[in-house]
């Protein structure tokens, strides 16, 4: 197992971390028998990072159970405060002395604001006194680092990162969203800030592995030495020294066993000029499924009515090169799970977005695709839920 340092506290991290979100069930419940040996597997292999949230149904008490087995010592937790259920003050000592209880510890060693997406409600968490509460629970040793995770445009999550004083953070990121979500230039802009920075989706959930065209397939297949495409994409990620940690949500001794592996000398520079081309290629062959040919470069933005135009289209296209459920899950955390909604019928058509765009997109009437396809009575539904839910 490979590891790098967190330049904050000079700690070795694993390059590879544990994604507790997909533990194998048994009926509606965790299957804590599966997911202890393949945890076990894991830190016997050099696994030192494992990740898991308030909202990942069950897992916070199944990785307790497990680690009170005699392995906490060996790994560095890493849970997140689910913000958005926070009303009032106290709320935040509540929710995290729970956490705590389901993990059997009294400590964490990374502490994330689970999907802040935007500055507006990290400004209403202070007025909670959240940065108070947060200096109480550093001095007291209850948490050592302080982070938040991400979905959202570069642009929201540059302000994000710089509206306090970090410890690491968490973004979407594979060779699929590289330029969208935080993107290759909020992962370079965290680094210069000198954070770790932790990766979630590296292959979008198992679809780079599973989802993928056949074309681009066999562009894999044809290439020696042989590698899984999940190996590409893994390979892909730890060739970038900005990238300190990649999760994955192993639920199989064989995916474990692989990853290790492939984690054990997938160093910065692993990839070649040729394999760089390979991958473009494969990028090439599931964006033939795209709508809008945006690049997620940003010149259209800011939007004077509000609207985030990169965020917008990436989960538009989403939609067609994953799936309808994924595309819609992207736009509803990337445009509406946020203190001021940014989706696509905010556009007034001014049209002044489209004189920056180097793409040449015609972007009003994209927009107008994007809330036709995916404003539906489903997202309507939802974001009234959601609505109850908020703040």
């Amino acid at each position: 197992m490979l590891y790098r340092k967190n330049p904050v506290n000079q700690k070795e991290l694993s390059i590879l971390g544990y994604g507790c979100l997909r533990f194998s069930k048994k009926g509606t419940a965790i299957d804590q028998e599966k997911a202890e040996e393949e945890m076990r597997a894991a830190i016997e292999r050099g696994v030192n990072y494992f990740d898991t949230a308030y909202t990942y149904g069950g897992s916070e008490v199944c990785l307790g159970k497990f680690l009170a087995k005699g392995y906490r010592d060996k790994v560095n937790i890493a849970t997140k405060l689910p913000h958005y259920f926070i009303k009032k003050e106290g709320d935040m000592e509540r929710y995290f002395l729970e956490e705590l209880k389901r993990l059997q510890t009294d400590h964490v060693e990374y502490y994330l604001m689970h999907m802040l997406n935007d500055v507006e409600r990290w400004e209403y968490l202070q007025s909670l006194g959240i940065r108070e509460w947060i200096e109480e629970k550093k001095a007291r040793g209850q948490i050592e680092n302080i982070g938040f995770s991400f979905h959202g445009g570069t642009d929201n999550f540059k302000k994000v990162l710089d509206a306090y004083d970090w410890d690491f953070c968490q973004i979407q990121y594979n060779y699929m969203d590289e330029h969208s979500q935080a993107g290759r230039r909020g992962l370079q802009y965290a680094h210069e800030k000198g954070l770790p920075v932790i990766i979630m989706e590296p292959l979008r959930g198992g679809r780079l592995v599973n989802g993928l065209p056949r074309d681009a397939e066999k562009l894999f297949e044809a290439e020696k030495p042989r590698r899984s495409p999940a190996e590409w994409g893994l390979r892909w990620l730890w060739n970038q020294p900005e990238v300190t940690v990649v999760l994955s949500g192993m639920n199989d001794i064989a995916q474990v066993e692989e990853n290790v592996r492939i984690a054990q000398d997938a160093e910065v520079g692993c990839m070649t000029e040729h394999d760089m081309e390979v991958i473009e290629k494969v990028r090439t062959e599931i964006n033939r499924a795209i709508r809008v040919p945006c690049t997620g470069c940003g010149y259209c933005m800011p939007c004077s009515a509000g609207v985030d135009i990169p965020a917008c289209f990436a989960a538009y296209n989403t939609r067609y090169t994953d799936s309808w459920f994924q595309g819609m899950k992207a736009y509803m955390m990337c445009t509406t799970f946020r203190t001021e909604l940014c989706n696509a019928s905010k556009c007034v058509k001014c049209g002044k977005c489209e004189q920056h765009c180097p793409q040449g997109i015609s972007i009003r009437k994209e927009l107008a695709q994007v809330k036709k396809h995916m404003e539906t009575p489903i997202y309507h539904i939802a974001k009234a839920i959601l609505k109850k839910r908020k703040y």
